[in-house]
């Protein structure tokens, strides 16, 4: 089934700005890149050129441009090498605005990723190149091309990409967050939530409840996912000890998300204690640094940080890790062994007065700050109340489990 993916219309509007620059998308593996970029550009331009070099198709390109840049003392410089480069690889092509280039797993090849910038600069044509594992492309021999490059990410399916693809658009754009609906629609609405929680939204695992509607056979899909990820990782990785890291560091980052320590360590520090029995030297922090580097630039992971007193530019930056999809992050707490309130809300970004806040959010336009509190119950806590009082938060928002929503002064509730 073809999932609608809202990463469409940031295609269709970097086709429309027309800016010259390569199209870089990135995301983590299996979240459909391939499948968008095809379906893009099958849509919009009258020639497509595919090009992934992590298969065949990349061998013979580079055996294209190595015979496009043959040249024998005496004879007269070839102009336009990567063009003819092209040109011999589909016969097809023409550099006009009709046409579309496509490089897929574009980390591969440090010859093909630092041509990047002739791309932008030499071509009429459009260029999109994509990767999985963006973070390859810092080895020694990638050029970073600085200026020419637009870039876009590609998550896992947002919930409202989810509920998209049940159909449920309709009611996910109409239901009033305020309580002002049909009770009927919030419980149906948070059924779907539910199921997202449990699975998240990777495309073959939402395809898999779509035809199954059986979250079990979801979840083995997802464990071969983190599977497919670790083997592949181990090749980019530098040495033995950072590969069985790759093993432990999931759930040991996931045991770490559902610490309730307010004053804790470095986050590296942290994980060490946690994967190596309370063990931390020097040799142990760089392997799971690097680790942890490699699953930020492959987007497994995430930072937040923690915003003291609730002063937005007063933050600890790197304060906790969190799963950038929901369905991994639900698999790997189960491992954790974290219980059902646990799993409902498992990071908090503010602190204030010995109290915490889960969101901080400002707006820098009109200069205020709004609280959000993710709890499980009804009940506001101490620091909301104090919050409001001593007005360091323009409204708080409570997130709340069991609420249809509602509004009272400068509480906002909402289901």
């Amino acid at each position: 089934m073809e999932l609608k993916r809202n990463i469409y219309n940031n295609l269709l509007c970097w086709k429309q700005r027309d800016s010259g620059k390569v199209l870089e998308l990135k995301g983590a593996r299996q979240t459909g890149k391939t499948f968008i970029l095809d379906k893009f550009a099958r849509e919009n331009y009258k020639i497509y050129i595919y090009i992934n070099m992590a298969q065949l198709s990349g061998e013979q390109f580079l055996v294209c441009m190595e015979q496009a840049s043959a040249w024998n003392p005496g004879e007269p410089r070839i102009e336009r090498k990567l063009y003819e480069a092209f040109r011999l690889f589909d016969s097809r092509f023409e550099d006009n605005k009709d046409t579309i280039i496509v490089i897929d797993e574009i980390q591969e090849s440090a010859k093909v990723y630092s041509k990047i910038r002739e791309f932008s600069r030499e071509f009429v044509c459009h260029f999109v190149v994509a990767s999985s594992y963006l973070g390859k492309a810092l080895e020694k021999g990638y050029f970073i091309s600085a200026g020419d490059t637009e870039n876009l990410t590609l998550n896992t399916l947002s919930f409202e990409e989810f509920v998209k693809a049940f159909g449920k658009r309709e009611l996910y754009n109409d239901v009033d967050l305020l309580g002002s609906s049909n009770p009927l629609q919030y419980d149906e609405l948070k059924e779907y939530y539910k199921i997202y929680c449990e699975i998240g939204g990777y495309p073959d695992v939402v395809n898999c409840y779509l035809e199954t509607q059986n979250t079990q056979e979801c979840k083995k899909i997802l464990k071969q996912i983190i599977r497919t990820f670790i083997e592949e990782s181990t090749r980019c990785l530098g040495g033995i000890q950072e590969m069985i890291l790759l093993e432990q560091i999931f759930p040991a980052i996931a045991q770490l998300s559902v610490r309730e320590k307010k004053e804790q360590d470095d986050l590296i520090t942290e994980l060490s204690r946690i994967i190596y029995n309370g063990k931390s030297n020097r040799t142990i922090r760089k392997s799971i640094n690097a680790v942890i580097d490699w699953l930020y630039r492959a987007d497994i992971i995430g930072y937040c940080g923690k915003a003291n007193e609730c002063d937005p530019v007063n933050v600890y930056l790197h304060n906790r890790f969190y799963f950038l999809d929901v369905g991994v992050c639900r698999y790997f707490l189960d491992v954790a062994g974290a219980d059902l309130p646990t799993l409902r809300g498992v990071i908090s970004n503010g602190t204030y007065k010995e109290g915490e806040i889960d969101f901080l959010i400002k707006r820098w336009e009109n200069d205020n700050s709004y609280g959000v509190g993710v709890k499980d119950g009804i009940s506001e806590t101490e620091t909301v109340r104090q919050l409001l009082k001593d007005e360091k938060v323009e409204a708080v928002y409570l997130l709340k489990g069991d609420t249809y929503g509602g509004i009272a002064g400068r509480k906002i509730k909402r289901e």
